[in-house]
């Protein structure tokens, strides 16, 4: 487990600022080699192998690296659903149909992102995914995970919970990244399995 948040005391301010600094000393053949490993770890969760529907993200800068995986699950015959982020920071779906059909989005002073240019499907789509793969800066002992902070994945987790939908909640990670302490509110959720290019972490 990462000495990164080992102590109670750093907020999710200070968790962000130590996680996304560590990403960025990673070099291109880091996370290029990390992609490809956690591909490999992810396709072996029995989660996926029966999923027809999985809802994903694709990975930009630093981030653990994930169109490998995409790839893998289309190829296995699952629907990929991904991410479009909306004004005010809900997310509506489309499905990837392949690396040529996403576009390169920036909106305002954000990153850019890569979505997906197919038809939307409304932000209630990912309620039919089987898994739904999250993004996330880290995660604790516990499940629980610090995304960004933008509050989309909030909105996510609590659009399944009113539709009483259940799919496996996974966050894709680099080793280090799964630390003693998350700081969690009373809305947060915790995942079900967290993914790293080593090993797959499940919590109950």
């Amino acid at each position: 487990m990462s000495h990164i948040g080992r102590t109670a005391g750093p907020g999710k301010q200070t968790l962000r600022r130590e996680v996304l600094a560590a990403r960025d000393r990673l070099t291109v053949d880091d996370v290029r080699e990390a992609a490809d490993a956690l591909a490999r770890r992810a396709l072996e969760l029995p989660e996926l192998a029966g999923a027809r529907t999985v809802a994903a993200y694709v990975s930009v800068g630093a981030e653990p690296g994930t169109l490998a995986l995409l790839d893998a699950l289309r190829a296995r015959g699952a629907r990929v659903l991904l991410p479009v982020l909306l004004p005010d920071n809900d997310l509506d779906w489309g499905a990837y149909a392949g690396e040529g059909s996403l576009a390169r989005v920036r909106r305002g002073g954000r990153m850019a992102l890569f979505e997906p240019v197919g038809r939307r499907l409304g932000p209630d789509a990912v309620t039919a995914a089987d898994v739904v793969l999250l993004p996330g800066l880290a995660a604790d002992s516990r499940g629980m995970r610090l995304g960004r902070g933008g509050g989309s994945y909030d909105r996510v987790l609590a659009r399944l919970e009113r539709a009483d939908a259940h799919p496996a909640l996974v966050v894709l990670l680099y080793d280090r990244e799964v630390v003693w302490h998350v700081p969690a509110e009373p809305h947060d959720r915790p995942v079900q399995a967290v993914v790293t290019p080593s090993a797959v972490r499940r919590f109950t």
